[in-house]
């Protein structure tokens, strides 16, 4: 049985906190505004968050953050209407909430639950339509992973307009369990009960295709920290071979392992990358030796010009480990974990707006 998540907990007891101070104010709320039902107060002030706020694109971070992001939408509102503003329906309501103190405590309370009722959907960064899917592996054994996917006209999409409320962390665990692998020109998914069932396949399958040991290492270690963490399901996914065209059954590269972090969705790649496979020069007994440096010269160009382009399209930034290097995968491992326990980040709030929308009248 999944262990409950704490945060979930504690969210869950403020917002029953809130349920009961709302509850508290409202019949000295409905008495001084003359609203005549709850219904009818809270239609006033509670189905117009697209209006106010742009949902779509907008972090957001805390309670404090999504009230003045509603309070400035409305204030932009009303501005906008110009002249008509003081015959509107929000003009009314922005008077009451100015004239009454308890109808503004009321409205912070209620913004708050709302805030916190739809936390995941406003809390995180959401990708672009053209980052919400990804393929792995390699030829005839590619799979791609999607936000919310559906199959239509023999191909997998995302359903775009649900992605917002997709109820995973982004590329994590518990994102591969919800939505399992599609199988590209199927109607068909990979799909897995449990995390340990995902990691045998993610380990025994996908990155033992490579025929790489270094990374066989590796898949290991991510399988044991996955296993012994105290929240694996918001552990970012270890992604094994991103193909750079995606889908295309002719494609140019594959990074060995891709970690995207859940909160600012920030794409890391690790490239291990020995002599024998990356660099070594062949059939080189009958050249002169600028033909041989030419001949490296381009080999690694090559290799550079991968990662500038995963870069460019994709925005990976590269971690390359070369023979020294990959004698210790333990360390590189090490290097990951940096990656795998996402951080938060801060955004500016406006304050200001608090003390301005109920003390100026903000039409005039």
């Amino acid at each position: 049985m999944a262990k409950r998540d704490p945060e979930v907990t504690a969210r869950n007891k403020v917002i029953k906190q809130l349920s009961e101070e709302i509850q508290e104010l409202l019949p000295d709320v409905l008495a001084k505004t003359k609203f005549d039902s709850l219904h009818s107060l809270n239609g006033k002030i509670g189905g117009k968050f697209d209006q106010f706020i742009d949902i779509k694109n907008e972090v957001i971070i805390s309670p404090d953050h999504f009230i003045s992001l509603w309070l400035q939408g409305y204030k932009d509102d009303l501005i906008k209407k110009g002249s008509y503003a003081e015959h509107s329906n929000l003009y009314e309501t922005y008077k009451l909430l100015q004239k009454h103190s308890v109808f503004k405590d009321y409205l912070f309370l209620f913004l708050k639950r709302v805030y916190l009722r739809n936390y995941d959907a406003l809390s995180k960064k959401r990708p672009t339509l053209e980052d919400a899917e990804i393929y792995i592996g390699q030829n005839n054994a590619n799979y791609g992973i999607l936000i919310t996917p559906r199959f239509s006209d023999g191909y997998w999409e995302n359903d775009k307009s649900e992605i917002r409320h997709f109820k995973k962390k982004y590329w994590s665990i518990g994102h591969i369990l919800e939505t399992g692998f599609v199988i590209p020109g199927k109607n068909d998914r990979m799909t897995f009960r449990d995390i340990s069932e995902y990691l045998n396949f993610f380990v025994n399958v996908i990155v033992r295709n490579s025929g790489s040991k270094y990374e066989m290492e590796i898949a290991e270690l991510y399988r044991e920290y996955v296993l012994n963490h105290s929240h694996p399901e918001n552990i970012p996914l270890l992604i094994p071979e991103f193909r750079y065209e995606g889908i295309d059954v002719v494609h140019k590269y594959r990074l060995d392992f891709t970690i995207i972090e859940p909160n600012e969705l920030n794409k890391i790649a690790f490239e291990l990358s020995p002599w024998s496979s990356h660099g070594e020069l062949k059939g080189v007994k009958a050249l002169t030796q600028k033909a041989i440096n030419e001949k490296a010269s381009a080999n690694f160009g090559r290799e550079m010009k991968k990662h500038k382009d995963y870069f460019k399209k994709h925005g990976i930034f590269t971690l390359i480990y070369t023979d020294e290097d990959i004698k210790d995968t333990k360390a590189i491992f090490e290097d990951m974990k940096k990656y795998l326990e996402p951080k938060t980040s801060g955004k500016q709030l406006k304050i200001h707006i608090f003390d301005e929308f109920f003390t100026n009248d903000v039409t005039k």
